[in-house]
């Protein structure tokens, strides 16, 4: 569907638990909602092989399931979705104007949910593997490395979950996190050194990604001996973390170092009628359970809002 004349009363950026949560309260109170997603409905929810924590589901449910039943919820009160690409935020008296990859949409309130983007390593070797080894989504890649060494870059939640569901196909996971320790919850801690493909270069951090045609390998370099090393793998998936996706709005609304949305409780930003929700802003508590919080927050007092 592109652009059109419609005014909404609500557009909803970002298909995630947030976005998707806010889409559920805002059509169930009669409002006209647009959410606008740009890649897969779920969010990085969806790279989830399987989610254990979100209530109401005792056996856990993958997270590509769990975003589309909460689409299938919101679009039984009447959301509606398209996928694009949002690049601009304008303000224009009452109204905020969605510019998108399909053209312009009007509406009288905006929740942004547009969530993370990959962060990188930026060393050298990343950019010029990124699809040739290096992966930055296990459950998407895995099965092109299946019987082979692997390296997984982390060590908080997303990174062991990506090596546990590695370990179940490839010949050798190596975990490559610069403390020694993993920030990782307790649990999958002890998943994690109770997997016996499951190795640790602790203290290490990435210098090179090398190889010719595809990823060879890897130099490690140990960050309290100085010594630096070589690991044998064909494939790397980085999980070092988030960044979130506001360059847009940058000449906008005020943003913290990093780039996320500052909102008060409310998930107000300083422009009135910008909602901010999920892992996109300042204190997030990166958990989808926390951003669905956040989306029916943002919902509610949009509603106020309007109203």
């Amino acid at each position: 569907m592109p652009g059109d004349n419609l005014t909404r009363d609500i557009i909803i950026v970002g298909g995630g638990p947030a976005g998707l949560t806010a889409g559920i309260y805002t059509s169930r109170a009669r409002l006209s909602s647009l959410l606008i997603e740009r890649g897969l409905i779920g969010g990085q929810i969806a790279n989830a092989e399987w989610v254990e924590n979100f209530p109401g589901f005792p056996e856990g449910i993958s997270g590509i399931d769990l975003g589309q039943r909460l689409h299938d919820q919101a679009t039984r009160f009447g959301l509606e979705t398209i996928l694009a690409e949002v690049t601009g935020l304008e303000l224009q008296g009452d109204q905020r104007v969605v510019k998108t990859s399909e053209g312009d949409f009007t509406t009288k309130a905006v929740i942004l949910a547009g969530g993370s983007n990959h962060q990188k390593l930026n060393v050298p070797g990343e950019e010029e593997f990124t699809g040739r080894g290096v992966s930055y989504c296990a459950t998407c890649d895995s099965a092109f490395f299946q019987d082979q060494p692997v390296a997984v870059v982390g060590g908080g939640d997303a990174a062991i979950t990506e090596a546990l569901h590695l370990a179940k196909s490839s010949a050798k996971v190596t975990i490559v996190h610069r403390r020694d320790q993993l920030r990782a919850t307790k649990i999958l801690q002890e998943k994690a050194f109770a997997q016996p493909k499951i190795d640790f270069a602790w203290d290490s951090i990435v210098e090179k990604i090398e190889g010719e045609d595809f990823v060879q390998g890897l130099r490690l370099h140990n960050v309290k001996t100085g010594q630096t090393s070589n690991l044998e793998v064909t494939g790397v998936f980085v999980s070092i973390g988030f960044l979130p996706d506001t360059d847009y709005l940058k000449d906008l609304l005020p943003l913290d170092e990093i780039g996320q949305i500052i909102t008060n409780e409310k998930m107000e930003t300083e422009v009135a009628g910008v909602f901010a929700a999920g892992d996109i802003r300042h204190n997030s508590g990166r958990q989808a359970i926390t951003a669905a919080g956040d989306g029916a927050t943002a919902a509610i007092f949009a509603e106020e809002y309007l109203t």
